[in-house]
């Protein structure tokens, strides 16, 4: 089919969220399936998500992307061949410092993110240093309550023990357990999502994250290696 021409953000439409509770329903998660339902994607799930990037481009940045409906299986034992979700997101480029804006939809409702949802080795070296300063681990934490105190959950893969050489005792150590760090907030299926308040919603979590996304900016920064190159992951 053609491309859709993008225009300005309405919000989702309810098909949007039907979609991907039939995509999950069993024996539909296949090609044929998708093959046939194609014209509902691509008109109410990622036309709408282009309009959202397009809007957000001024504030939040314009190096934006829709992610593919299909998943990597080839190394799953899920051969299932479409996602449960869309995906959307901002500053995803490797050698920049700007965190990245994430938004979902999937069968239950919307999510939006933000933050830095990788750290390479030399990232997370200097992400554990700032947080053991007490200064600068300090700032950190009162960005974080904040981020609470707004609505939002605080997360990134934690490991279940301290880093290695660090204290348990840590005044700071559930930060330094993390091995990313993002904020995020999730809505169940509302009539707002049908309509153009679905930014403001998610642009709304994208703001509270500001805090959070500076401090990483300016004591973390940019990597040093690609996130996808081989041996990047950390303990």
């Amino acid at each position: 089919m053609a491309r859709l021409t993008i225009g300005e953000f309405g919000g989702f439409p309810p098909d949007a969220f039907r979609f991907y509770a039939e995509l999950g329903r069993e024996g539909n998660n296949d090609r044929a399936w998708f093959d046939a339902n194609r014209d509902r994607y691509e008109r109410g799930v990622r036309l709408p998500l282009e309009e959202l990037l397009d809007r957000a481009a001024d504030a939040f940045g314009d190096d934006g992307k829709v992610f593919r409906p299909n998943r990597d299986v080839r190394f799953s034992k899920d051969k299932r061949p479409y996602k449960g979700h869309a995906g959307a997101v901002l500053n995803h480029r490797d050698g920049t410092d700007a965190p990245t804006y994430y938004v979902q939809i999937d069968a239950d409702g919307m999510l939006a993110a933000a933050g830095y949802h990788e750290l390479s080795r030399d990232q997370l070296e200097r992400f554990r240093r700032a947080v053991d300063d007490g200064r600068t681990g300090g700032a950190l934490v009162r960005a974080v309550r904040e981020a609470r105190e707004a609505g939002l959950e605080v997360g990134g893969s934690e490991l279940k023990r301290a880093p290695r050489g660090v204290d348990p005792a840590h005044p700071r150590i559930e930060l330094l357990r993390h091995k990313r760090l993002t904020v995020a907030q999730a809505w169940p299926i509302s009539p707002w999502m049908h309509t153009a308040e679905a930014y403001d919603r998610v642009a709304s979590v994208w703001r509270a994250s500001l805090p959070i996304g500076r401090w990483l900016q300016r004591h973390v920064g940019a990597a040093a290696e690609r996130h996808d190159q081989p041996g990047h992951r950390s303990g």
